[in-house]
């Protein structure tokens, strides 16, 4: 069951780590990842004004319920990602390149006024299809 990353000529190529469209065959488990913070296992929060070492906790912690759901960060299919300064967006995608690989999974991303917490600077959610 492999994902595909959709093309089209009638489409700018994405400027960062995503593609426009991601296919997959409906077969296996979905698996809906909720939003995910750079609070540690411990209660402290990773980075505190670093979009770097944050946006890296986020993706461990994604990293980490997808694999505890039995699959893998190639998995993923799309990702929804709310960030607090759009300017920003060329050192998040520096860090998902660490994490996401060819196919790549559809994204939004949209920068937002407040999150659950003043120090968060990013939360991402994730839906993966899991192969049986």
């Amino acid at each position: 069951m492999a994902k595909q990353q959709i093309h089209s000529d009638k489409l700018r190529q994405p400027s960062g780590v995503f593609s426009h469209a991601t296919a997959i065959e409906a077969r296996g488990r979905l698996v809906f990842i909720s939003g995910m913070t750079s609070r540690r296992a411990d209660g402290t929060i990773a980075g505190i004004g670093d979009i770097k070492a944050q946006t890296r906790q986020v993706c461990e912690h994604s990293k980490a319920a997808v694999e505890a759901a039995g699959g893998t960060m190639d998995d993923i299919c799309r990702v929804d990602v709310y960030i607090r300064n759009m300017e920003q967006f060329e050192a998040i995608h520096k860090v998902r390149r660490e994490y996401f690989h060819e196919p790549l999974p559809a994204s939004t991303m949209v920068e937002v006024v407040k999150m659950t917490h003043p120090d968060y600077l990013i939360e991402i959610n994730a839906i993966a299809v899991i192969p049986d």
